[in-house]
């Protein structure tokens, strides 16, 4: 339908409502009340995507830009990483924005949450700021090759509500610690359980420790809001299989009495990156009508100091009943996952558990910033888990799993483990995964799937430059 070898994004101020879109005709495109036939097509021809390009038009009223056709095999087709970055740099300003994709069917869904991304809520911005005012963005589709029909309105309402869960859990990563502590991040969880007609289990503060959540409580304990596990439940009729997804919600990671340092204690409200996921996929995954019975767990917890708080050498004993010497208290996440994952195991029945963490440092080393480090049980779920990045945009790459070899890292002299590895060189992402698998058992017949996104979650929010 475009006479060029790329994928093209039309980005222009409009005069129109929030809203998803899908144009079939060409003749369709806004542009064209602004736009001559001659002046589209030099612009077409002065791209050369290498991997991006761009070029203003209209007296910087418009801007079209392409992405390239071609990625390497553990890239998504969609090139989502540089749709967003494009959007959020080349997006014209004004109120009432409008962007036109031109993409084929199958890139759809990566492109709509790649938009969405670009778009934070957050802002604490003056009102001084002409970026407080409330804009108004219009997405277009354009669907070109073997199959460009339109989009039903089942599909359209699958990329409204994927985009807002990907904004929810934006919203909350962003939001600092002063606002979104356990306190709040439990009011966001009553809130989605409202709208999707559940009301969430909660069990919190000293029942914690009552209850034998001893890494949730021991990492929480010394903050001013108690720590929590919260759990929303969908359980139709009819459900075949029993689904958790585990999310770790560290509101802020000081890193405890092994406390981080002045460069790398910033940021740290994005710990409860896990969570926020889990929180965000869990509302567009049920408004969709899910068939089979899902749990979100939210293990909640603020890594703080104070006279309360878990010391190196301290042993605490998990929900799963194994004994834990702390030998580094900032290496929190994986004890209140560990509870977590248990909980879905033991209270929850669950066939298959996924757990999702900002858990290591190391998993930048491991996979980079832009893919998530997957590591499971099951060969064929570690196959599926790349396959859905690469058609999400949300990419993932396996890790190692190998316990036989990995677990001695863990070795105790007075408890059955310690919570950080002997050696940090022997891959430690795949050792902190293998921790909170430990606390299932490595011979569980289930699937266990771990996520680490602790390098994306990071690259994604410094990246979200507010138009």
């Amino acid at each position: 339908m475009l006479s060029c070898s790329f994928k093209v994004v039309h980005l222009f101020r409009l005069h129109a409502p929030l809203r998803w879109v899908v144009c079939g005709e060409p003749k369709q495109f806004f542009l064209s009340c602004i736009l001559s036939l001659q002046t589209w097509q030099a612009a077409l021809g002065t791209l050369n995507p290498n991997p991006t390009d761009s070029c203003s038009l209209y007296l910087n009223q418009a801007a079209v830009a392409a992405l390239p056709s071609r990625v390497s095999r553990h890239n998504s087709p969609s090139s989502a990483h540089f749709l967003s970055r494009i959007v959020r740099s080349c997006l014209p300003g004004g109120s009432n924005r409008c962007i036109v994709m031109v993409c084929e069917r199958p890139d759809v869904f990566a492109s709509s949450c790649a938009i969405a991304r670009a778009f934070p809520i957050f802002s604490r911005r003056s009102t001084a700021s002409r970026r407080t005012d409330k804009k108004h963005v219009t997405v277009e589709f354009l669907i070109v090759g073997n199959d460009s029909s339109s989009l039903d309105p089942t599909e359209l309402e699958c990329l409204s509500n994927t985009a807002d869960g990907v904004r929810l859990a934006a919203r909350i990563v962003d939001t600092p610690c002063n606002e979104m502590n356990t306190d709040h991040f439990l009011d966001e969880i009553k809130a989605v359980g409202d709208e999707l007609a559940i009301t969430p289990v909660i069990i919190r503060g000293e029942e914690l420790k009552q209850r034998g959540f001893g890494g949730i409580y021991g990492v929480g304990k010394a903050a001013e809001h108690p720590p929590a596990l919260a759990v929303l439940s969908h359980t139709p009729d009819g459900a075949t299989q029993t689904i958790a997804w585990v999310g770790k919600g560290i509101v802020y990671d000081t890193g405890g009495l092994s406390i981080k340092g002045k460069t790398t204690m910033p940021g740290m409200k994005r710990d409860c990156g896990g969570a926020a996921a889990i929180l965000g996929a869990f509302k567009a995954t049920i408004k969709q009508g899910f068939k089979d019975n899902l749990h979100a767990v939210f293990c909640l917890a603020e890594n703080s100091v104070g006279p309360t708080a878990t010391r190196p050498d301290d042993i605490h004993t998990l929900y799963s009943g194994k004994t834990v010497e702390i030998n580094n208290t900032d290496a929190e996440g994986r004890l209140v996952l560990a509870d977590g994952v248990v909980y879905a195991c033991k209270d929850l029945s669950a066939d298959i558990i996924l757990d999702m963490a900002t858990l290591t440092g190391a998993q930048g080393i491991s996979t980079g910033k832009y893919h998530a480090a997957v590591m499971t049980n099951s060969e064929q779920w570690e196959v599926a888990c790349v396959r859905a990045g690469r058609s999400s945009g949300d990419l993932a790459h396996p890790l190692v799993f190998c316990p036989e070899l990995h677990f001695s890292e863990f070795t105790s002299a007075v408890a059955d483990m310690k919570n950080s590895v002997a050696d940090r060189e022997n891959a430690q992402s795949s050792c902190a995964g293998l921790f909170i698998g430990s606390h299932l058992g490595f011979d569980w017949p289930g699937v266990w799937v771990h996520v680490d996104i602790a390098s994306p979650v990071h690259a994604v929010s410094i990246l979200s430059v507010q138009k």
